[in-house]
C-alpha cells in the first residue's frame, strides 16, 4: 500500500474490568486507580479507569495489524492524557500519517484514541519505521537529558531528585499474553525466527509493555499509588530483547506545588547498561494514597 500524507486508520475497542486487571498484573502496575473501585470511586475519576499504556499498547496494535503493518517499528511516542477511559466504554482509535520520510524509510503519525462523546482518552504523534526497514533504531536523543527549572524542591513527601528504580526481565509468557490481551500480533514481539532474520538476536519488547515499567514505578512508588499519568514522551534508541535484565528508573525533575504537578525523566538500560528507552513524563499527584 503506498504511504500518502493524510491516509487515516479507524478501529474501535472497549475494556472491561478483567482487562485493566489483567494489564495490572503484566504491567506490575496495580494503582488502584486501575484495580480498586472503592479506592476509586473516592478521587475524582469516580470508578476505575484505563492504565495510559493500555491504551498506548492499543494504539500499537492498529499500527501492526492494519497500517502500516506487521513488522512496523515504533521509535518515538508522546502522549497527552486528556479524559479518563472508563470500563465499558467504546473509544475510537484513529490515527493519521503527518509526514513521510522516503529516504528513512520512516512515517510520523498523529494518533488519537476518541471518547464516545467526541472528547479525546489521549492524543499525541507517533514516529515509525516501515516494514521491511532494517537496523531502525536511531540511537539516543540527547533532549530527553534537558530538564527545566523546578519551582520548588518539596512537594509533600516528594523532592527534587529523588529517584526509584526497579529489575525486570520479560519472558516469552509476558510477550505472549500481552499479544492475547492486546490483540498486537507483530512479528517483532511474536516471531522469534522472524526478528533472527532480520538482524536481531531475539524476539523484541513491545514499546507499550517496555515503558510499563515506568507505570509500574509512578503508580506504585515514585511518587506512589493513586498517580495520574498527564503526558509521556518515549523515545527508543536501541532494541530490548526477551529474557534480557532491564532497569528502569525514573528521577523527579520539577516539582510545582501549586498545581499539584511533578515532572519525571526515565530510562529503561539492559544488563549492558545500553539505554533501550527515553522517557519525559507529567503526572498529577492530587489523589496521592497517603
Amino acid at each position: 500500500m503506498p504511504v500518502t500524507v493524510g491516509h487515516t486508520e479507524i478501529f474501535k475497542r472497549s475494556f472491561s474490568q478483567d482487562d485493566f486487571d489483567r494489564f495490572a498484573r503484566l504491567s506490575r502496575d496495580d494503582n488502584p486507580i486501575h484495580v480498586d473501585p472503592v479506592f476509586s470511586a473516592q478521587t475524582r475519576f469516580g470508578g476505575t479507569v484505563a492504565h495510559g499504556m493500555m491504551l498506548y499498547s492499543t494504539i500499537c496494535r492498529l499500527f501492526s495489524t492494519r497500517f502500516p503493518g506487521n513488522g512496523t517499528l515504533q521509535i518515538q511516542q508522546d502522549l497527552m492524557f486528556q479524559n479518563p477511559t472508563y470500563t465499558h466504554t467504546d473509544v475510537t482509535v484513529r490515527c493519521e500519517v503527518l509526514a513521510v520520510f522516503e529516504s528513512q524509510g520512516r512515517i510520523e503519525m498523529k494518533t488519537d484514541i476518541v471518547l464516545p462523546d467526541g472528547s479525546k482518552a489521549c492524543d499525541g504523534r507517533a514516529l515509525l519505521v516501515l516494514p521491511g526497514i532494517a537496523d531502525g533504531f536511531p540511537g539516543i536523543d540527547p533532549d530527553y537529558d534537558c530538564h527545566k527549572p523546578s519551582e520548588a524542591k518539596h512537594l509533600r513527601h516528594l523532592r527534587l531528585g529523588q529517584t526509584a528504580s526497579v529489575q525486570r526481565s520479560f519472558t516469552d509468557e509476558d510477550l505472549d499474553t500481552y499479544a492475547d490481551l492486546i490483540g498486537d500480533t507483530n512479528a517483532w514481539f511474536v516471531d522469534k525466527e522472524y526478528s533472527q532474520e532480520n538482524g536481531y538476536k531475539d524476539r523484541l519488547i513491545p514499546g507499550p509493555l517496555l515503558s510499563s515499567m515506568f507505570s509500574e514505578l509512578l503508580g506504585t512508588r515514585l511518587p506512589g499509588r493513586g498517580t495520574n499519568w498527564l503526558k509521556q514522551n518515549l523515545h527508543f534508541p536501541a532494541a530490548a530483547y526477551v529474557g534480557d535484565r532491564i532497569t528502569a528508573q525514573v528521577e523527579i525533575t520539577r516539582l510545582r506545588p501549586e498545581k499539584n504537578l511533578v515532572n519525571l525523566a526515565g530510562t529503561c538500560r539492559d544488563s549492558g547498561g545500553r539505554r533501550v528507552c527515553q522517557a519525559q513524563t507529567l503526572v498529577l499527584v492530587q489523589d496521592l494514597e497517603e
